[in-house]
């Protein structure tokens, strides 16, 4: 072992912990839970219909859009009860895994 490494201790659950503090570690991104207004992507693919317009109210467990992924159709519900504040995509249009769809109010 180096001399230099740097060593801490955690307590967790009145456990003492003695660990290897690395700078990797030290310069993690902190966890951020996902926006339940925001809905994005879970897998890569093309919007083949959006069933919604900005404005609607729309229910939870409403189709939303269409994402086809590896010649599959996924139909994205609506998480919760809502209006359509924006949609982002438009019918063909290619989005990324964790690409932002639409927002909910």
């Amino acid at each position: 072992m180096n001399n230099d490494e740097i060593y801490k201790t955690l307590v967790i659950d009145d456990t003492h912990y003695e660990t290897r503090w690395t700078r990797k570690f030290a310069e993690r991104k902190s966890y951020v839970p996902p926006d339940a207004r925001k809905l994005v992507a879970v897998i890569p693919g093309v919007i083949k219909g959006i069933y919604v317009k900005a404005g609607q109210r729309v229910r939870r467990g409403d189709a939303l859009v269409v994402l086809e992924a590896m010649k599959m159709r996924n139909d994205l519900a609506s998480p919760h009860d809502g209006v359509i504040k924006a949609i982002h995509v438009t019918v063909g249009q290619m989005v990324a895994k964790g690409g932002l769809i639409l927002e909910l109010e």
